[in-house]
């Protein structure tokens, strides 16, 4: 099945909800640029109360080009999965957060699997993706003001006439409900991630719209 992420998810409400529908990854944004930022402390509260509740979800930090001891730091304070880089940062940095720091309060005692996301201009970026090795790859829509959340859909075709170059790819990038069936059959991505498509306002979900979402993207599993 396809795996499913909602990002940009601010507080618990949200999150519970997202996670009962069946998104397997929550995302949380700590861009201070984004309007959806939130803070560690913030998280660290969400992440508690939905892991005390059995949530079966992985939970994602969004980060770009911050130091890499503040997004170890960010994920043990934030009881972390996985880290998703919308910056700059190089093969050797996603290398070194996938490897054991030297930390004994470190979870899990092993690095932290990486989600690199790059923005599609005109074509996908095979080849510098390439000289990455993380755990999955992120495709989102291109914006010059942006890192990400732009909201903006790209030829998502362009995935599926390249994707057995690279395992584990989530499109992303102008989603909704509405669309994400026919996203999915033009491209074939191994997963999706939303967070603009199923807002109520920035940093705010409409619930109806995260449990469409989440049940078109698995009709459309059933015919792939």
């Amino acid at each position: 099945m396809t795996v499913i992420k909602i990002c940009g998810l601010t507080n618990l409400e949200d999150a519970r909800w997202a996670a009962q529908c069946g998104a397997d990854l929550l995302g949380f944004i700590f861009v201070p640029s984004s309007p959806r930022y939130v803070t560690p402390d913030k998280v660290a509260e969400i992440t508690k109360s939905l892991a005390d509740e059995g949530c079966p979800a992985h939970f994602v930090g969004v980060f770009a080009d911050e130091p890499l001891g503040s997004v170890r730091q960010i994920a043990v304070t934030c009881a972390l999965h996985l880290a998703q880089l919308h910056g700059h940062e190089t093969p050797a940095y996603v290398h070194e957060l996938g490897l054991p720091p030297n930390a004994p309060d470190w979870i899990g005692g092993g690095g932290l699997p990486v989600i690199v996301a790059r923005r599609v201009r005109g074509a996908i970026p095979w080849e510098e993706l390439s000289r990455f090795h993380p755990w999955a790859y992120l495709l989102d829509g291109y914006d010059p003001q942006r890192l990400g959340g732009t909201g903006q859909p790209w030829p998502w075709e362009l995935l599926a006439e390249g994707s057995r170059k690279l395992d584990r790819v989530i499109l992303a990038g102008g989603l909704t409900p509405e669309n994400v069936g026919e996203a999915l059959r033009r491209a074939r991505p191994w997963g999706v991630d939303v967070s603009t498509g199923v807002e109520a306002r920035p940093g705010r979900k409409d619930s109806a719209k995260v449990e469409r979402f989440i049940r078109r993207v698995r009709e459309a599993d059933l015919r792939l």
